[in-house]
C-alpha cells in the first residue's frame, strides 16, 4: 500500500511540473525563445558530433538558462501578487531577476561560442 502511494505522489508532482512547464511554455515569449535556442543547440551538437564533455556544458547552460527563466517567471507573479506595482521594491525585484536571465544568457551564449567556434571553422574550411 505505501509503495502505491508513493507512486501516486510521484505521478501527482509529475503531473504538476508538467503542467508548470506547459504554462511557461504556453505563456511566457521569452521561455519559448530559449526552448527554440535550447532546440538548436542540441541539433548541433549531433550535428557537429560534439565531444561528450563539452556536450555535457552545453546542456548544463541550457538547463541553467531555463531553469533562470522559471524562476523569473515565478518570482514576476509572486511579486504581482503580494504588491503589484505599488512598492518601488516590486519593480526592482523584477529587473534584478530580468538581469539574472540575461546574465546566464550571455554567459551560455559565450559558452556555447567558446565550443562551437573551432567546429564551425572546420565546416567552412570544408567549402
Amino acid at each position: 500500500m505505501k509503495q502505491e502511494n508513493r507512486i501516486r505522489n510521484f505521478r501527482k508532482s509529475l503531473s504538476h511540473a508538467a503542467r508548470g512547464f506547459f504554462y511557461a511554455f504556453k505563456n511566457e515569449r521569452n521561455f519559448q525563445i530559449e526552448l527554440l535556442a535550447a532546440v538548436a543547440v542540441l541539433f548541433l551538437i549531433w550535428y557537429f558530433k560534439i565531444k561528450n564533455w563539452e556536450a555535457i556544458i552545453l546542456v548544463l547552460m541550457i538547463m541553467w538558462v531555463l531553469v533562470a527563466e522559471l524562476i523569473n517567471t515565478v518570482m514576476e507573479r509572486v511579486v504581482d501578487m503580494l504588491k503589484p506595482r505599488i512598492h518601488p521594491y516590486a519593480r526592482l525585484i523584477k529587473d534584478i531577476m530580468a538581469a539574472v536571465v540575461l546574465i546566464s544568457s550571455v554567459v551560455a551564449l559565450v559558452v556555447g561560442i567558446i565550443i562551437f567556434l573551432p567546429y564551425l571553422r572546420d565546416f567552412s574550411n570544408r567549402f
